[in-house]
């Protein structure tokens, strides 16, 4: 294994998370000594699937044109969320242990978590999946409303599409818990939530990812420059703005949404790899990395140009379009 992490692996740069075939690989290899008899039909027509419909060959949909909300962004949280999953199974009492098929169901609702990013035929009037920022995960939640059933998990939709609310802000957690009775499918939300969180923070290339990406999908989004009362406000000036809230943002996630409402769940790593817990290692190190950075204000230090995989060429320069047209739009009709 090259010592030199490679910008689409995995924190352990063992696992190529650009790829959807490497990350069910690893998927497999953890489940099948934790789940013997667990079929596996359900998780390779899925990934399957999430392939032709983030290339954009699925009818009905847009291939992804998200430069952070990207394939591999969602593969890596989907392998992320595998190894808590096991990680917890290995360490549960018997009666509190999920089960193969409930840890299916969790992987799938992984996997199209972001998938409410994506464009429909039928959404008129847009033009990049990051406008719906603030609803994409509704809009996954009908998506697996859609979807499980073709794979034989029907009955499992009205928690599906409960628990997938712990990755976004639309839903209050207090919501979830009332209508979700069972702990077991609790706790695969929380492993699910903080795989989302864990995984994208401890990316290789995540601050820079953060200023050249997210910021642009911040603006398309509504978030970068919501409106009061009619009015345009400022919440995020540009990507360098938005880096020197970050580490705040990242203190605020780990206090009130690892530690406080998902208990502490990344800790289920730990028995996977002796101890230790190489995410929250990499959070650690982009943080105190982008601390020196606004130290020194020498934002040329970070000068990683990872790839995009997104279905569209240069989605670079066409969402910086976009989010430049957009941006004048605002500031012409405050």
């Amino acid at each position: 294994m090259t010592s030199t992490r490679r910008s689409d692996f995995d924190v352990t740069n063992s696992v190529q998370v650009s790829s959807p075939e490497a990350v069910l690989g690893a998927i497999r290899a953890l489940f099948r000594p934790t789940w013997p008899d667990l079929s596996f039909e359900p998780l390779e027509r899925g990934f399957e699937h999430f392939g032709r419909l983030f290339a954009g060959l699925v009818p009905g949909f847009y291939g992804v044109d998200t430069v952070y909300h990207d394939r591999q962004h969602t593969l890596d949280i989907t392998l992320a969320l595998a190894r808590l999953l096991v990680g917890y199974e290995r360490q549960a009492p018997e009666a509190e242990r999920l089960g193969g098929a409930r840890a299916t169901v969790g992987i799938l609702t992984g996997l199209f978590h972001d998938v409410g990013y994506l464009r429909r035929n039928d959404d008129a009037g847009t033009r990049n999946g990051a406008e719906f920022t603030r609803t994409h995960v509704s809009r996954g939640a009908r998506f697996l409303t859609e979807y499980l059933p073709v794979v034989g998990f029907g009955a499992w939709v009205p928690i599906a599409t409960e628990i997938i609310h712990f990755t976004g802000y639309e839903v209050p957690f207090a919501r979830i818990t009332e209508k979700v009775t069972d702990p077991r499918d609790i706790t695969v939300g929380h492993l699910l939530g903080t795989a989302d969180m864990i995984a994208q923070m401890a990316d290789r290339c995540y601050l820079e990812k953060c200023r050249d990406r997210l910021y642009a999908e911040f603006v398309l989004g509504g978030v970068a420059l919501p409106f009061t009362d009619g009015y345009p406000q400022v919440k995020y000036a540009s990507g360098l703005d938005l880096l020197r809230q970050t580490p705040v943002f990242i203190a605020d996630v780990r206090t009130k949404r690892l530690d406080r409402d998902f208990g502490k769940a990344y800790r289920y790593l730990e028995i996977l790899y002796g101890g230790s817990n190489p995410y929250i290692e990499a959070i650690d190190r982009n943080v105190e990395f982008l601390r020196q950075v606004l130290r020194s204000e020498n934002w040329q230090l970070l000068r990683r140009r990872p790839p995009i995989f997104a279905a569209i060429e240069d989605p670079m320069s066409t969402t910086r379009g976009l989010m430049l047209g957009h941006i004048k739009r605002v500031w012409s009709g405050a």
